[in-house]
């Protein structure tokens, strides 16, 4: 369905002495210089010292299990049928150490569950975890809520770090980070390093009246990838990006130690973890984010506008992108429309700060023009939001039953939910996801034309999203400033928006996928209507935290101009490699599994 929208490591050995205890060390040497030590090779750690390392740990050492290897045994079993009713709730996808959010990518990843997981309770669990999967050449995989299209989460034949208990929540006014100057003080909460959106905006929105800038979805983490990615939320033209609101982290560092990072001290890891990536400098064990004084209104329009004939849904493109450029591309509004097939937008848009009132009366213009036109049809509603009660299931479960589901796991906690539209990611198992940076130039009257005859096009290939939260062009001067101390790709301050287009199935694959030719030909259509997009503006990059598993010259693309920056500031605080993701900073240098050096 449209969604919102193995390289192995082999040594050579030198010399052919097969039995020889010579030929042996050389290649332990050969291996720890250049490989990851795997389980079937004699430096992996015995039994011994496995025990050793979990007698260390407040918390505990597991051997994770995914739960599509159970149904891969026998998908007739009770185990797997209790796994199948249950792989649709994003909490019960978290709280095991061998589940993800998603299943994997075809032709890149599926989820396999690592050797061991260190189940960490606190910042010294990460140092014992780290200093032993340094001692001993270990591949380390390091997960808070897996959410993580790319597989980073997910990796066989590695030491798993697992943060999902690490999530005290501490809300100060007057936070005042590590060796500033007394003026240096911050509204901020503090998270630790497993801890999920909804369980951040229960502490700072329901009970302090505030806001922090963080994810739409409920159970994404809010000190992993997410803010250290870059980090969109719904009204970041309002208070710019997560990586944006990060003002101390505590992080553990490939050497064992324990550094905290902030605009005064350890300057370069504190910009290269806003914004350059997670899992790449070290383990991010807990963030201090920035709050801000909650709006006095939020606010969602939505509905679709179907149109009769081409030419008329030409010309409704070309008067919605218009509109949009003018009236939208403003720190009020954020979130999405979507250019569809079968001649159709859909929106799905957010407000803050504007009454009802005001925001409908920013729409009638529009609307007016709807009205006049025979050949085209809407329908749109809008619904006011109580700024405090916005992550409150009850609110929502009184008023709007269908757009949200609780959680009713054994081990939920009150008031846990999901929004309904998130369902469909949840256990997804991806062909494609493709995004690219919208400059604004696009909606002038130079280049509209073009740009209107582009999705036209491309709507006829495929559905494309386009998310205005996620491009700071027409941004607050506050979401501005903020994001430019992060060291996000440049181009995201003249990104009016962010297209995005993906293919997936939410049916259980069992790591056995198949690509049949009507699959291929979706995925083959979205990737000529993505570069008829990138054709637009060639240069202009896009989001690291949703790309494309496979995309070519990411360190530009990902990061611009920074990139050569955030590679010396790898290489100071990991110079041997010992984080590796896919895609991230320093990873051109090893193989595609993060197990051998190229």
């Amino acid at each position: 369905m449209y969604r919102k929208i193995t390289i192995s490591c082999v040594l050579v050995s030198i010399f052919a002495l097969a039995n020889s205890q010579t030929s042996a060390n050389l290649d332990d040497k050969t291996l720890k210089s250049n490989c990851r030590c795997l389980p079937s090779k004699p430096c992996w750690p015995d039994q011994q010292q496995w025990d050793t390392l979990a007698k260390s740990l407040k918390g505990k050492l597991i051997k994770p299990i995914s739960p599509f290897y159970i149904c891969e045994k026998n998908s007739d079993s009770e185990e797997c049928k209790s796994v199948l009713q249950n792989i649709k709730n994003p909490f019960y996808m978290q709280s095991d150490a061998g589940r993800n959010e998603s299943q994997g990518w075809y032709g890149a990843w599926y989820n396999q569950s690592s050797s061991y997981a260190v189940e960490v309770e606190d910042t010294q669990d990460i140092v014992k975890a780290v200093n032993f999967a340094r001692e001993y050449n270990l591949r380390i995989v390091i997960k808070g809520a897996g959410h993580d299209y790319l597989g980073r989460s997910s990796s066989p034949d590695a030491l798993l770090i697992w943060t999902h208990n690490m999530r005290d929540i501490e809300y100060n006014k007057h936070f005042h980070p590590q060796n500033c100057p007394k003026n240096k003080e911050y509204s901020a909460v503090t998270v630790g390093a497993g801890t999920r959106w909804l369980e951040a905006y229960n502490v700072v929105t329901s009970q302090h009246h505030q806001y922090v800038q963080g994810g739409g979805c409920t159970t994404v983490g809010a000190a992993g990838g997410f803010p250290q990615g870059g980090g969109f939320g719904s009204w970041s033209k309002e208070y710019g990006t997560g990586a944006g609101g990060i003002v101390q982290a505590e992080v553990v560092t490939a050497d064992g130690k324990v550094m905290i990072a902030n605009e005064c001290q350890n300057q370069d890891l504190f910009w290269a973890i806003k914004g350059g990536g997670g899992g790449t400098y070290g383990i991010v064990t807990n963030l201090t984010l920035r709050t801000h004084k909650l709006p006095s209104h939020f606010g969602l329009i939505s509905g679709e506008i179907t149109a009769d004939s081409d030419k008329a849904y030409k010309n409704l493109i070309k008067e919605f992108l218009l509109f949009y450029s003018s009236k939208l591309n403003n720190e009020h509004w954020g979130e999405q429309f979507a250019f569809r097939p079968n001649n159709k937008i859909t929106i799905a848009m957010v407000t803050q700060g504007l009454a009802e009132k005001e925001a409908l009366d920013t729409w009638q213009p529009f609307k007016e023009w709807l009205k006049s036109q025979s050949d085209i049809h809407y329908k749109l509603k809008y619904i006011d939001i109580p700024p405090a009660q916005i992550w409150n299931y009850d609110f929502w479960h009184k008023n709007y039953p269908d757009m949200v589901i609780k959680n009713t796991a054994p081990d939920a906690r009150d008031g846990e939910f999901w929004w309904a539209s998130n369902t469909g990611e949840v256990s997804a198992y991806w062909y494609t996801y493709q995004s690219w940076y919208l400059p604004k130039k696009l909606f002038d009257s130079k280049n509209i034309d073009k740009t209107v005859d582009t999705f036209y096009k491309v709507s006829q290939l495929a559905p494309v999203s386009i998310q205005i939260n996620k491009g700071l062009a027409g941004a607050s001067k506050q979401a501005i400033q903020l994001t430019k101390q992060t060291s996000m790709h440049p181009g995201v301050y003249d990104a009016g928006a962010l297209a995005i287009m993906s293919y997936s199935t939410d049916k259980p694959q069992f790591g056995k996928p198949k690509m049949t030719p009507e699959i291929k030909q979706k995925v083959d259509d979205i990737y000529k209507a993505m570069n008829m997009i990138i054709a637009l503006a060639p240069d202009a990059g896009t989001y690291a935290n949703e790309a494309d598993y496979f995309q070519k010259n990411w360190q530009q693309v990902f990061w611009g101009s920074n990139y050569s920056k955030l590679l010396k500031i790898k290489n100071k605080y990991d110079p041997n490699g010992l984080f590796y993701c896919h895609h991230c900073v320093g990873s051109e240098y090893w193989q595609q599994d993060g197990m051998c050096r190229k």
